[in-house]
């Protein structure tokens, strides 16, 4: 949520696209949605997810497209059972014991720097930190908490970045040591490091938006109910396939990219 907040703030909302858990892209209409962003669908099971990951990435390597591809190498939420379980893995291992994030799992991202390479220029580390606590999904719908969200961001140009699994594995563990002295940092004083602020989001344009998708709800939701039969076979048909494309992740080529691949045939 505050990722796209984030990216709406920088003109980016159309661009961001996420790795997340494959049963998120089952929920009806949210699922949809997500497959039709093409989101990336991960069972975090690396033997399972390779293939399907690196098939999906290879469709984002045209650096004509800008993108915002949002990842999470901690692999779940944060829990206080999971941090124990995290912490006992990392002592067994003589890794960092981390107290405010999980140990990161790095072959996502390493096989995100490998095939996306040729076409990002940098990698944004994003540490969150919530006022007056973390908040679960229920806080965040209904405004209780969190009253304040602080971001600190970091940017890191590729070049920075090792080449190899090995190394970028310890270079990622460093990372997540850094982000977990941050959020002690947070907690202990109440802020990030040089420390900005953004300003508030234009209240009208956020209103047009409310009302745009209002309209365009109500119109879809008015023709499906009141409108000829056909575009009731319209949209019976494309929530047939959307549904299908869901749970046997069908991923169509893209109508542009389509047309552009057509063009490119037909001038060869």
């Amino acid at each position: 949520m505050y990722l796209w907040d984030l990216a709406l703030r920088k003109g980016r909302q159309g661009y961001i696209k996420y790795i997340l858990k494959s049963s998120l892209m089952k929920l009806p209409l949210f699922g949809w949605s997500f497959h039709i962003l093409e989101f990336i669908s991960v069972e975090r099971k690396w033997e399972v997810d390779e293939l399907n990951m690196r098939r999906m990435l290879s469709s984002l390597k045209d650096p004509q497209d800008s993108l915002w591809l949002a990842l999470f190498p901690e692999g779940t939420d944060f829990t206080e059972e999971k941090c124990i379980r995290s912490q006992k893995y990392a002592a067994e291992n003589g890794l960092p014991v981390l107290k405010h994030v999980l140990l990161p799992k790095t072959k996502g991202f390493s096989a995100c720097l490998e095939e996306l390479r040729g076409s990002l220029d940098a990698v944004y580390d994003v540490t969150i930190g919530y006022k007056p606590s973390c908040p679960t999904f229920f806080d965040n719908a209904s405004g209780v908490n969190p009253s304040e969200v602080h971001m600190h961001v970091q940017r890191i140009p590729l070049d920075n970045i090792p080449t190899s699994e090995d190394e970028i594995t310890t270079w990622l563990m460093n990372r997540f040591h850094l982000k977990d002295q941050l959020l002690s940092d947070f907690d202990s004083q109440g802020h990030f490091p040089h420390e900005g602020s953004e300003g508030d989001l234009s209240t009208l344009r956020c209103l047009v938006n409310l009302v745009a998708v209002i309209v365009l709800t109500g119109t879809c939701a008015y023709l499906t109910i009141f409108s000829s039969i056909w575009f009731k076979i319209y949209v019976s048909l494309a929530c047939a396939y959307l549904t299908a494309a869901t749970i046997f992740n069908i991923r169509p080529l893209p109508l542009v990219s389509l047309v552009k691949a057509l063009f490119k045939c037909k001038s060869s």
